[in-house]
């Protein structure tokens, strides 16, 4: 198929400025935004961006999980798309990149094509996967997850949050629950774009990241039970402190990761304790463990090493614990002929590139299952993401969305 000039540019200035613009829906405390899922602010950005697209002469379709697909036809009505996109929920104290730069660039893609008249064979749909980052209702990629056929839809409706509304009821409050059947729909190819949300990329002055793998997740949720007690009147002889345990824990997952670096990693970011008093000895602590390698055997050793070294712990200290999986996905393979798309893009552009292996789970690892996929990568300052303070250039925002700009159509085929 043949290439697109290497003069075809996108409106980086447009692209920026319609980042920031959805930023104003749902503003954290510090800069960054706050649209967790099915939220009204989440709504109310999915009404702007369900406007933009229009605008820009695309359709909509949605369906039972809320993920919205907006249609830039091609020549052939009967070729099947070639899909670009990411996910417009938020961290509660997310950034205003992280996914969203992947679903507006998809819009700038769009709307670069009209600018400039260009026809495509196959039509491109632009895309908002819902609850990607897990945040309100875990998993993350939730209903992407649907779509590829790894969850139920039935599952995925009874998810619940922490004050034990159901992920189903939430999607019918904010009006944004279609009829189509999740999964029906068939894709030429699929491209992300995402931050880099790693140190890699702007560490060695890189521009643009080729996705070549996605590292495996496991997500163990440890629950340790112990007695709660008065901090000042209990015998250290005489404690049950679950709090204490899970530092023991923590200290293991980490040594675990360490044994297994420099690809592997491991840590827990959700924990709480019981009763979480000033002068009450926890009796229960939860706390989910998150480890993550390209390799899926070096997945399973370290949680099964954590597991033996937990049970061992809490025998030692006459506590009981619990095991959970929560989430979790082995690692991907992109397709090679839609990452040579995006390595190809990368040299036509002039950008400097490397391969590299994302480090976080993405709508495209699922979607990886059922079409061709591939992801672009643009730096991200110290590498910091779920964090207000996440930010990127510019300058990385437009190389990023020319790259994925010419690998979609590429893959799209101009006619015209």
């Amino acid at each position: 198929m043949a290439a697109p000039g290497e003069n075809l540019r996108i409106n980086g200035d447009r692209l920026w400025d319609t980042i920031h613009e959805i930023a104003e829906i749902g503003p954290g405390v510090a800069g960054g935004s706050n649209r967790q899922t099915l939220t009204d602010e989440d709504s109310e950005g999915r009404h702007l961006f369900r406007r933009w697209c229009e605008e820009a002469g695309l359709t909509m379709g949605l369906d039972e999980m809320g993920n919205m697909f907006m249609r830039r036809e091609g020549a052939d009505p009967s070729a099947l798309p070639v899909y670009v996109g990411s996910h417009l929920d938020t961290q509660p104290t997310g950034g205003r990149y992280d996914g969203i730069l992947g679903v507006l660039a998809g819009l700038e893609v769009a709307r670069t094509l009209n600018d400039l008249s260009i026809q495509t064979k196959h039509p491109i749909v632009v895309t908002n996967w819902t609850n990607e980052e897990g945040t309100r209702f875990a998993p993350p990629m939730l209903a992407s997850g649907v779509f590829a056929g790894t969850h139920t839809q039935d599952w995925a409706y009874d998810r619940e949050d922490a004050e034990g509304k159901r992920f189903e009821d939430e999607l019918n409050r904010i009006g944004w629950k279609g009829e189509e059947k999740v999964g029906d729909r068939k894709m030429h190819a699929f491209f992300e774009l995402h931050i880099e949300q790693g140190p890699i990329l702007e560490a060695e002055g890189v521009d643009i990241g080729v996705v070549t793998h996605g590292q495996g997740l496991s997500w163990t949720q440890v629950t340790i039970t112990g007695r709660d007690s008065h901090t000042g009147s209990t015998p250290m002889p005489m404690r049950k402190n679950a709090g204490l345990a899970m530092a023991r824990v923590l200290e293991l997952v980490d040594q675990i990761a360490w044994d297994n670096a420099p690809d592997a990693v491991g840590a827990a970011g959700h924990i709480e304790v019981y009763p979480n008093s000033r002068n009450v000895i926890p009796g229960k602590a939860v706390f989910t463990v998150d480890f993550r390698s390209p390799n899926l055997t070096v997945i399973d050793d370290m949680v099964a090493r954590m597991k033996a070294g937990t049970e061992k712990i809490c025998e030692e200290m006459g506590l009981q614990v619990e095991f959970e999986k929560t989430g979790g996905f082995d690692p991907v393979e992109f397709d090679e002929g839609c990452v040579s798309a995006v390595r190809n893009a990368a040299e036509r552009l002039g950008y400097s590139h490397r391969n590299i292996i994302s480090g976080a789970g993405h709508d495209a690892c699922w979607i990886n299952a059922v079409a061709p996929t591939a992801m672009v990568m643009c730096p991200c300052v110290d590498g910091l993401s779920h964090n207000e303070a996440e930010d990127i250039s510019k300058e990385w925002s437009t190389a990023g969305a020319e790259v994925l700009f010419h690998a979609v159509v590429e893959t799209a085929e101009i006619v015209s």
